[in-house]
């Protein structure tokens, strides 16, 4: 259908050396977009034909501006960005400092504002319209022990996305979110595959019955960048298998 297709879009997504981010980007570039995919260490060993890499911190301010002129100098047609970008630094509560705070704070929400502020910047002066994709996570709904900093963070990405897509509408740039549940990735495997009774746990409570890969916010993606959501603005859409839907899961 050809309402989902991104071709011949250009797209930049944030965070995507690895995880949730490199299989976003490899669903665009499945569904038609020419892809920038962005790390602030090394790219990935392999990328699809016709994808370009740019590298930068994002905890410096001045990356979010250099890393989108940069990504428009590599794919001129860009119109559609992925703030994916984030990680996880909380400690317990009582323990938590202000060098965890400013960095959970700095990478997970000052990173994707202005990303998103350098990119719409660009799409006005160019007179086009595009798309915006906020990743948060279900985090941002609810708590989770020992997740104060992060919690609040993806809370904040929530709200962000609303406001960003009421400041961006006249321009004819929508801006959506994907709310990721529990889902496989480098920063939660290792405690999936050791912490068993935890793992079951959340199987249990997940309606669908287990814990989620990268691949399954893929498609999301997709929809929200694409013709297919052409009326879908400032909506969170929520990636959990059903791990938020009921209070108990099953026991």
């Amino acid at each position: 259908m050809k309402a989902f297709s991104l071709a011949p879009s250009a797209a930049l997504v944030t965070g995507s050396s690895k995880g949730i981010g490199f299989a976003i980007a490899e669903g665009l570039h499945a569904a038609g977009a020419e892809v920038v995919f962005h790390g602030n260490t090394s790219q990935p060993d392999t990328l699809p034909p016709g994808s370009a890499f740019v590298r930068g911190d994002l905890l410096d301010p001045a990356t979010p501006a250099q890393l989108v002129t940069a990504a428009f100098a590599a794919k001129p047609a860009l119109a559609l960005l992925v703030c994916n970008a984030g990680s996880f630094f909380d400690k317990d509560f009582l323990a938590m400092g202000l060098p965890e705070w400013e960095r959970t704070m700095n990478l997970n929400v000052r990173a994707a504002y202005f990303l998103v502020q350098a990119f719409a910047r660009e799409l006005v002066a160019r007179q086009r319209p595009g798309a915006v994709v906020i990743v948060s996570s279900t985090n941002g709904f609810q708590s989770e022990e020992e997740s104060t900093a992060y919690d609040t963070s993806k809370g904040a990405l929530v709200m962000m996305t609303r406001t960003l897509a009421q400041a961006l509408a006249p321009h004819g740039i929508r801006v959506n979110g994907l709310a990721p549940g529990l889902i496989r990735t480098p920063l939660t495997t290792p405690w999936i595959d050791t912490q068993h009774d935890k793992r079951r746990h959340y199987e249990k409570k997940i309606l669908l019955g287990r814990v989620g890969e990268a691949g399954d916010c893929a498609g999301t993606a997709v929809f929200l960048l694409s013709p297919a959501s052409s009326y879908i603005t400032g909506q969170v859409l929520v990636v959990d298998g059903g791990l938020t839907v009921g209070q108990i899961g099953r026991m």
